[in-house]
């Protein structure tokens, strides 16, 4: 092992994993907090980032979605907001692993202050993977971590598409993947911000199930149309991938 892969080494911190995107990139996991799953896949491929954009990360957690928008697009820079301390503390050291400080900042902040720490309209594409639960709904986590990363404990989607609407630049395109249970409100909390839904794709488990995840797009200012893309199904049979997943993870060929 050379002298620069021992320091990197000395960024994972005991209990912590290396795990491999299959892109050139590494993510440090803690399996004690909240991993990242596929619906952070979904979301960093779902969102367009074009040449030269700004991008900011919502709930950024570890890190996942700033990277993998890093390997896949051509942005000028990526940005993930974060407020639990560790989660940021861990991403930071996912980018530091990576060699990637020039394009990736983590900021830990908290997403109902985003006058904080970014100018208003200084953001062309803005993604998020929320806490899928409200407050009082669903079983909660004995573990605080997971807890705040599921549950709408510290902030509301209210919040988040408030947050999205004053950093996005007139035109910019906010991504999310949510339950498609609370794709009413969703839409509704869109619309009152000024955040136009313009694209949804739902997501299946398997062909013969109901759907468990929704990617939309929405624009700043946007007119109103929507296009519902085909359905993306996740699994042939149990712990096989279709192939339109195996493509996203880069597996495909």
């Amino acid at each position: 092992m050379d002298k620069k892969q021992e320091q990197r080494e000395t960024l994972i911190r005991p209990g912590e994993r290396l795990d491999d995107l299959q892109n050139g990139y590494w993510m440090i996991q803690n399996p004690e907090q909240f991993c990242y799953g596929i619906d952070a896949v979904l979301l960093a491929s779902y969102a367009r980032v074009k040449e030269g954009e700004r991008a900011l990360d919502f709930c950024t957690g570890s890190g996942i979605v700033p990277i993998l928008l890093k390997a896949k697009t051509r942005g000028r820079h990526f940005t993930g907001l974060e407020i639990q301390h560790d989660s940021a503390d861990m991403a930071r050291r996912s980018v530091e692993y990576n060699g990637l400080e020039e394009w990736i900042d983590i900021v830990e902040g908290d997403v109902c202050r985003t006058e904080e720490y970014f100018p208003a309209a200084s953001f062309q594409a803005v993604t998020c993977n929320p806490p899928y639960m409200t407050g009082n709904h669903g079983l909660t986590n004995a573990n605080r971590a997971k807890m705040i990363a599921r549950h709408e404990v510290l902030c509301s989607f209210e919040d988040i598409a408030k947050a999205a609407a004053r950093v996005l630049e007139p035109g910019g395109r906010f991504y999310l993947v949510h339950r498609p249970f609370r794709l009413a409100e969703i839409m509704f909390a869109l619309k009152q911000r000024g955040l136009e839904p313009k694209r949804m794709q739902l997501v299946y488990p398997f062909v013969d199930k109901e759907p468990n995840l929704v990617l939309l797009e929405a624009v700043k200012g946007g007119k109103p149309r929507i296009t519902v893309e085909k359905p993306l199904i996740v699994y042939e049979r149990p712990g096989v991938y279709t192939e339109d997943i195996r493509i996203l993870y880069g597996d495909g060929r």
